[in-house]
């Protein structure tokens, strides 16, 4: 695939499996077995990959820790007539996956992107949902710190298309936790190794999700969770979430913060701002015995 008379090479973007190696076009293997250079994410990833198809090529690492550095050295190459297949270990370049800022040197360069589309961990896990799939906002990984991460919770909480997030196995858990707490006990399906031996869809709603998860050992695999989108809620008047806060302390006569996890479940509310309520109570309370 390399171009003659001065011309510049042409970048390939090309979608890799999610997990099992079957899951590849024909076009895609070809383009890996005809370019000039494959940049890969994880070359010993990629190499089992190209050895999977009997493909043999030239293999230079380009992932989030050298993206920077690697990316002019690539457009380089591309300048000078080199066609280059960009892969990363699971899906589409550049999607919640190093690939961005190559693609966008390439563009500003007036050099060809030429994409191979494949399968897609998003739309593989909303296809098997069961969830609307006319409109949904993919959201990717999560914010890594809590504050930020909160925040973008926050704004969603009100969003009524469906929503999907990544994230990594051993945070699943808690960022599920997070999610109940800010938007309330909502339906959901948390996926789990597609494609591979031990695929797994988990549906219900996320207390159901979490309980299930919590009594695992461990949560292996990287993780799709799809969630429904805000519905119409019923008006619930501060004096009903009152009454059952107060029927909930009386009954459990527990912490604060499980009698808002109850009550927010039971009416399908965000826990904090139950919690938030519950507190109000909690001073009123004490004024009176006071």
């Amino acid at each position: 695939m390399s171009n003659l008379c001065n011309k510049t090479g042409d970048l390939y973007v090309v979608t890799t499996p999610i997990g099992n190696m079957e899951d590849i076009t024909i076009r895609a293997l070809k383009t890996l077995g005809q370019v000039d250079l494959v940049a890969a994410e994880d070359t010993r990833h990629t190499g089992r990959l190209l050895a999977h198809h009997d493909i043999k090529n030239n293999l230079i690492s380009y992932h989030e820790h050298n993206e920077e550095a690697r990316t002019p050295m690539l457009l380089h190459r591309l300048k000078a007539g080199s066609s280059v297949a960009l892969v990363t270990n699971a899906g589409t370049p550049a999607v919640s996956d190093p690939g961005y800022r190559l693609v966008k040197a390439a563009i500003a360069n007036h050099i060809r992107v030429i994409p191979i589309p494949g399968v897609s961990a998003l739309i593989t896990a909303i296809s098997a949902a069961g969830l609307p799939t006319d409109s949904f906002i993919f959201i990717g990984f999560p914010a890594k710190k809590k504050t930020k991460r909160l925040k973008q919770l926050q704004d969603l909480a009100d969003e009524k298309k469906t929503l999907i997030f990544y994230e990594n196995p051993g945070r699943i858990l808690a960022f599920m936790e997070e999610l109940a707490d800010v938007m309330g006990d909502r339906y959901g399906v948390l996926c789990r190794e597609m494609t591979k031996l031990h695929e797994e869809f988990l549906r219900g709603r996320l207390s159901e999700l979490i309980d299930s998860l919590f009594h695992r050992p461990s949560v292996k695999g990287e993780c799709t969770l799809i969630v429904k989108g805000c519905e119409e809620k019923k008006e619930v008047s501060k004096d009903v979430i009152r009454a059952g806060l107060i029927e909930a302390l009386d009954k459990k006569g527990g912490k604060i913060s499980e009698v808002s996890r109850i009550v927010a479940q039971k009416y399908g509310l965000s826990k904090n701002k139950v919690y938030e309520e519950a507190l109000k109570l909690k001073t009123e309370r004490a004024k009176v015995k006071d």
